[in-house]
């Protein structure tokens, strides 16, 4: 990465420091304190060996006790600042890292399907979780070692160019090539754990999806086929980090180089000015003790550059996630969708996905009535589902309008879109938790009377009341103790509880055995009765009652109207449902 972009990426980080700048503050302060500690012993060194060597008889028990107290205090500070920095300065990373966690959840809570149509759920759960876990170690340390190491550098040039200018001069001019080294190493670290980044959430991805799929993969005996697949990314993963420690073994072993070469420029070119009365020995031995901290404060700035780069890395894929506009969002103005009666408008509405040109819907008009009953059927790829997800705003409409009681859906609040919008779709989704709790979904402050009630309207109060814990029983990941049937319920009792005038049937019964499709569609005639109602649905028999039938094709709206109308007209509705009778 560029330097540019780095300096980039740590304007985008910083802000996050405003909350915690008292904290930050006393941090550096204290580092301060434990790097006056360490300048200080050279001194006292100094101090010590110049009386001994100059003036034997200066050299007093008086002043070697005076010495030691002086440092033994010091100590004690240091303890007490490096305390605080282990501790409460670590709490503030953590804090950070928290924050930055919250915002890109937050962030992707706002991202449209578009999106996750083509991003992976274990890359993001990677970037939310492991990307960020660094941040914590960076955002301590980061600002405390470049400035611990900047007020060493500083103090140690100047107190030794009072002993000896020359010899400061020689002894300073390695740290420049040893700089240039060290960027070059950083450079290709840097890579490193952007692939390495990459990969891992690759890895990451290829096992959520190998897990959450074990059922398939059992049945059709592929443990075998999903372990080589496996294996293939581990092995780059692997591959990867090899190359990295590779990069770290060279640049550690260049900083050890250069360590070696600062000592013998002191003792060799030290000795020369010694000879010559250059410097006393007092200083001679400073000038040694001041080069073995300037070297501890480079290895440590070594030691932390692996978590540097760590942490530039997950602030890069951080920064990523939250440079990523969401596509559909409240205009500016957008008012509350209040008092809903559910009529609905297709105004010469486009659409076509991100990822293809070819348009699903073209100049689409359509007038449905509030609480009318409106039943989509065709062939696959006509743009059934997408035409019922352009009005939640799921996705947006490419050209057109689409009206909710004579208001344009653009002009109004998502938030307020959407809670008026009731979806039961084929695949349901439960989430971890109780029974009680999925159903609540739908209106998360519902009493258990408003739940049962839901429940009950769904048909689904028989069978919770028969499970173990009734409306607490846990359901598991994604509702795998229940079956299809009952989870359709759930789902239905959950739009029961939202109660919204507006109902979206998208297959919702196309995935399930002949008893639980009968159960679920008396539930669905139940949730539509007096709402505008739009149905996807394959099997033709379960929108016979609709007040009126579409049949879209990729050419449009072909047909339009009842069940009895269209199989009169004999028409493609006609052979749709011939050949599914047949079936």
């Amino acid at each position: 990465m560029k330097k540019t972009k780095n300096k980039g990426l740590l304007r985008r980080f910083l802000p996050y420091y405003k909350k915690y700048s008292w904290i930050m503050a006393a941090d550096l302060f204290c580092a301060a304190l434990t790097t006056v500690c360490e300048l200080v012993l050279p001194m006292i060194v100094r101090e010590i060996t110049g009386a001994a060597t100059e003036d034997i008889a200066s050299l007093t028990l008086e002043l070697i006790l005076r010495c030691g107290l002086l440092y033994v205090a010091l100590r004690i500070i240091d303890t007490a600042a490096n305390y605080y920095m282990t501790s409460v300065g670590h709490i503030m990373g953590t804090k950070i890292e928290n924050d930055m966690r919250r915002d890109l959840f937050a962030h992707l809570q706002k991202l449209s399907f578009s999106y996750y149509d083509n991003t992976k759920v274990g890359t993001l759960m990677s970037r939310i979780t492991n990307d960020l876990f660094d941040v914590t170690e960076f955002a301590h340390h980061c600002p405390e070692e470049f400035f611990i190491a900047g007020i060493k550098i500083v103090c140690a040039f100047i107190i030794l160019c009072t002993m000896n200018v020359a010899l400061t001069l020689i002894i300073f001019s390695v740290v420049p090539v040893m700089i240039i080294v060290l960027i070059y190493f950083r450079l290709k670290m840097k890579a490193n754990f952007a692939d390495s980044r990459k990969q891992i959430g690759e890895l990451n991805s290829q096992i959520e999806d190998s897990l959450l799929g074990i059922r398939v993969v059992k049945s059709f005996a592929k443990e075998d086929l999903e372990q080589k697949k496996f294996d293939k990314g581990n092995k780059e993963f692997l591959r990867l980090k090899s190359e990295r420690y590779y990069i770290m073994g060279g640049f550690t072993s260049a900083t050890r180089l250069f360590e070696g070469i600062m000592y013998i420029v002191v003792v060799m070119v030290g000795g020369v000015f010694l000879l010559n009365g250059g410097i006393t020995a007092a200083d001679y031995v400073a000038y040694l003790m001041f080069v073995s901290t300037l070297l501890t404060s480079i290895r440590r700035i070594v030691e932390f550059a692996e978590q540097f780069q760590l942490g530039m890395s997950g602030i890069e894929r951080f920064a990523e996630i939250m440079d990523t506009e969401p596509e559909i969002r409240d205009a500016a103005g957008a008012r509350t969708l209040e008092n809903v009666k559910g009529a609905v408008e297709f105004r010469n509405v486009s659409f076509h996905y991100e990822s293809e040109k070819q348009e699903v819907l073209h100049g689409l008009d359509l007038s449905v009535k509030a609480g009318e009953s409106v039943a989509l059927v065709g062939p696959s790829g006509g743009g059934k589902t997408t035409l019922c997800s352009l009005i939640p705003r799921f996705y947006e409409a490419s050209a057109g309008e689409i009206r909710i009681d004579g208001t344009d859906i653009k002009g109004v609040t998502l938030a307020s879109l959407r809670e008026n919008i009731g979806v039961v779709a084929q695949d349901v989704y439960l989430f971890s938790g109780s029974v009680r709790e999925n159903i609540a979904y739908g209106k998360t402050d519902a009493t258990d009377e408003e739940i049962e009630r839901a429940a009950r309207l769904a048909g689904a109060h028989e069978f919770i009341s028969a499970l173990p814990d009734g409306y607490d029983t846990y359901v598991g990941e994604r509702g795998v103790k229940l079956s299809g049937g009952q989870k359709q319920r759930i789902s239905i009792a959950r739009v029961f509880l939202k109660d919204p005038p507006i109902l979206i049937l998208d297959e919702a019964t196309s995935a399930l055995d002949n008893e639980s499709e009968r159960l679920v569609q008396e539930s669905l005639e139940k949730l539509a009765k007096g709402r505008t109602t739009f149905t996807v649905a394959h099997r033709l028999t379960t929108i016979k009652n609709a007040d009126r039938i579409l049949v879209l094709t990729e050419n449009g709206i072909e047909e339009s109207g009842t069940h009895a109308e269209l199989l009169a007209k004999g028409g493609l509705y006609s052979e749709l449902y011939k050949l599914y009778t047949v079936v």
